[in-house]
């Protein structure tokens, strides 16, 4: 009887456990808008208001920041610092569900490509703005990577920490279709989609692949073996030579800048400018 408790805690409590902890909203105190920055109002299509800081660009291109999740703006402030610095205008949003934004909660942000089609809409209206790109750490990175095939307006995307956020999207690395290797993870977000109501979203790696203009950086943390198997995968989801995979080495989750913030700013701007801006139409 202890065995077959313990299987059940194991293999039904926990994963329902924490799809309900995935499905609840998660607010967040943000501080001041760093220096530069202001509080713009963005409302997504289907009416979900969503909290963002804004800086202008004065390099004629505009970046989409995304935090991981249940996180919010507040924990990529260092990288809206490091864009604006760059001559980037940035837009930080708080995906809905987390942060100020409204919208009820989804940690797994199977409902962010609306935010992001909002946030590309904003920039797109901006005085200067002649491309848009994107930085999502973690969650954000996923989000923004899933949102490729329906928002053109994205021409490249910096992904940092990307792994999975659905049944379909974790069985994108080989070895993982089986339902011994699989069963937890389908059992969450199985729960998570009747907790919120929400449907998984296309898978990222199909995205990718519908997404034929986009550049890629994706980034992956040397001590965290997953995510350079998903950023493989991803890559070669891309095909040809418009996605390029960084490994690097010694860095936890997302923890790369903190690690060394100079080859961190050097990498992601300079692929953003080379992307955004090399061209007859750069300024």
């Amino acid at each position: 009887m202890a065995l077959l408790a313990l299987l059940v805690i194991v293999y039904l409590v926990v994963p329902i456990s924490f799809a309900a902890y995935a499905s609840l909203r998660h607010p967040d105190a943000v501080g001041a808008p760093p220096d530069g920055f202001a509080n713009p109002s963005l409302t997504a299509e289907d009416g979900v208001p969503l909290a963002a800081w804004c800086a202008p660009s004065t390099n004629g291109a505009a970046v989409v920041l995304l935090h991981g999740g249940t996180g919010s703006r507040e924990e990529v402030r260092a990288h809206a610092a490091m864009l604006r610095d760059a001559g980037f205008g940035v837009l930080a949003l708080d995906l809905r569900g987390h942060g100020a934004s409204g919208g009820h909660g989804n940690a797994f942000g199977w409902e962010g490509t609306r935010d992001v089609h909002a946030a590309v809409a904003y920039l797109e209206a901006q005085d200067g703005v002649r491309a848009i790109g994107g930085l999502g750490l973690s969650l954000g990175g996923e989000v923004l990577l899933g949102a490729l095939s329906t928002t053109p307006g994205l021409k490249a995307v910096v992904s940092d920490g990307a792994t999975y956020r659905s049944t379909g999207e974790y069985v994108a690395v080989p070895g993982r279709e089986g339902i011994v290797q699989s069963g937890v993870t389908r059992l969450v977000y199985a729960a998570t989609g009747l907790f919120t109501g929400d449907e998984p979203p296309i898978p990222i790696v199909a995205s990718i692949a519908g997404a034929t203009n986009t550049r890629l950086l994706v980034i992956a943390a040397g001590e965290e073996p997953d995510e350079a198997r998903y950023g493989t995968a991803f890559v070669a989801s891309a095909g040809g030579d418009r996605a390029e995979l960084w490994v690097v080495p010694g860095a936890g989750h997302t923890g790369a800048y903190a690690l060394d913030p100079d080859a961190y700013t050097a990498r992601v701007t300079g692929f953003l400018r080379s992307a955004l801006l090399a061209g007859p139409s750069s300024p």
